[in-house]
C-alpha cells in the first residue's frame, strides 16, 4: 500500500522540487501540495495523509502555530523542512518538542550536485515518518531525581540516538541529578543544529550540557554533545577521560555515529562504562554498545513503546548487547540504581 503525502510550503519552487521527488517513488502518492496552513488544513482533513511535510517559514500562519493544531486535532507523522540558520535550528527543535518525527535541510534551488542524495535523504524519511509512533510531547518534565551518593570520576555514562532522540534525551537528562558521572552524547543532527541543541538542554536539565570542542576533561555533573559533522570520542589520558573530535569517514552514513563513540568508550573505559541506546532509525550504535557489553559495562535500550523508532534499540537488543529494556520514564531509575552500586571509590 502507498504512502500518501501531503506537502506544505508557501514557495512554489520548493512545493513543484518535492512533488517531482515523491511522486519518482513508486511506494509512495502525492496527495497535495498547499500553500499556507489553511489550504493545508482542508487537504488533511479531505485525504488523512500519512505523512506531511511541513515548512517552517510560512504567511497568515506559521508551520510551528499549523504543527501544534494539527497535532491536537490530527496527529500525523511531520517532517520539517528547515533552513540551516540558528533560528532555523531554535524552530527545528521546537517543532520537534511539538510532536514532529523530523527535520531535513530546504534544498538549495539550482544546485544540481547532491539533488539525488537529498532525494534519496527525504524518501528514506517519509518511509521512517510513516511507520513513527506519533506523541505530543508531555507537557511536564520529569522529575529530578536526589544527588546520588558517590564521588569520583572512574564512571562514564554514554548516550546515542537518532530519530525521535531530541525529546528522548532532553526527558533522560531530566531525570538525571547534578553529579551523574561525566556524560556523552551523540545525535544525529547536522552542523550548527547541535550548538542550539546542546543550549537547550542546558537550560532544561540538572546538568551542564555543552557542545564538545575536543580535549574537555569528562567530569561528574557535564554532558558533552556531538558537534554536527565531527564523530566524539573518549580517550584516556593518564587518570582522566577527556573528548576527541574526528573527521574520519561516516559511520553508517553519520558523522557523528554512535558506534564510534560507543567504541571508544568501550576501549577507554570498559566496565565503568554504563550506555544508553535510544529511539532511532537504523542501526547504528548497535556494534559499539556490543563492544561495551563485552568489556563489562552496563548496557541499557529504550522500549519499543516509548520509542517514536525502534530501529536502533531493537538493532542492539538482536545483537544480545543489553543488559535491561526500559521505558524512557524509567531509563533515569536503572541508571543512578547501576552508578550506585558500582560507584565505591572517591576520586576527584
Amino acid at each position: 500500500m502507498s504512502i500518501s503525502v501531503l506537502i506544505v510550503d508557501d514557495s512554489a519552487l520548493i512545493r513543484s522540487l518535492l512533488s517531482e521527488i515523491i511522486n519518482s517513488a513508486r511506494d509512495m502518492r502525492l496527495v497535495g501540495a498547499a500553500p499556507d496552513a489553511y489550504v493545508a488544513r482542508d487537504l488533511i482533513n479531505q485525504h488523512a495523509p500519512d505523512v506531511v511535510t511541513l515548512d517552517i517559514e510560512m504567511p497568515r500562519m506559521d508551520g510551528l502555530t499549523f504543527l501544534d493544531k494539527m497535532m491536537r486535532a490530527r496527529p500525523t507523522p511531520t517532517i520539517m523542512i528547515s533552513t540551516l540558520t540558528q533560528e532555523g535550528a531554535d524552530a527545528t527543535l521546537k517543532a520537534l518538542e511539538l510532536g514532529a518525527v523530523d527535520f531535513v535541510a530546504k534544498p538549495k534551488l539550482g544546485i544540481k550536485e547532491g539533488m539525488a542524495e537529498y532525494s534519496e535523504q527525504i524518501l528514506a524519511k517519509i518511509r521512517m515518518a510513516a511507520k513513527a509512533n506519533v506523541r505530543r510531547s508531555r507537557p511536564h518534565a520529569p522529575k529530578v531525581a536526589a544527588n546520588l551518593e558517590i564521588k569520583g570520576t572512574e564512571q562514564l555514562l554514554a548516550i546515542g540516538a537518532s530519530t525521535g532522540g531530541t525529546e528522548a534525551i532532553k526527558d533522560l537528562l531530566c531525570q538525571l541529578p547534578t553529579n551523574t558521572p561525566g556524560t556523552v552524547i551523540t545525535q544525529h543532527m547536522p552542523a550548527g543544529f547541535t550548538t542550539s541543541f546542546a543550549q537547550r538542554l542546558d537550560r532544561l536539565s540538572a546538568m551542564r550540557v555543552q557542545e564538545a570542542k575536543g580535549g574537555e576533561r569528562i567530569l561528574p555533573g557535564y554532558a558533552y554533545l556531538a558537534p554536527g559533522n565531527w564523530h566524539l570520542l573518549v580517550e584516556r589520558h593518564g587518570s582522566d577521560y577527556v573528548t576527541r573530535l574526528s573527521d574520519a569517514e561516516p559511520v553508517q552514513r553519520h558523522r557523528p555515529a554512535v558506534d564510534v563513540m560507543f567504541a571508544s568508550v568501550a576501549r577507554a573505559v570498559g566496565a565503568n562504562t554504563t550506555a544508553v541506546i535510544l529511539t532511532g532509525m537504523g542501526k547504528d550504535g548497535a556494534e559499539g554498545m556490543d563492544q561495551i557489553h563485552q568489556a563489562g559495562g552496563f548496557t541499557l535500550a529504550q522500549d519499543e513503546s516509548s520509542c517514536v523508532v525502534f530501529g536502533m534499540p531493537k538493532e542492539a537488543i538482536a545483537r544480545g548487547a543489553v543488559n535491561a529494556i526500559a521505558p524512557l520514564d524509567e531509563l533515569g531509575a536503572h541508571i543512578l540504581d547501576h552508578i550506585q552500586r558500582k560507584g565505591r571509590d572517591n576520586r576527584v
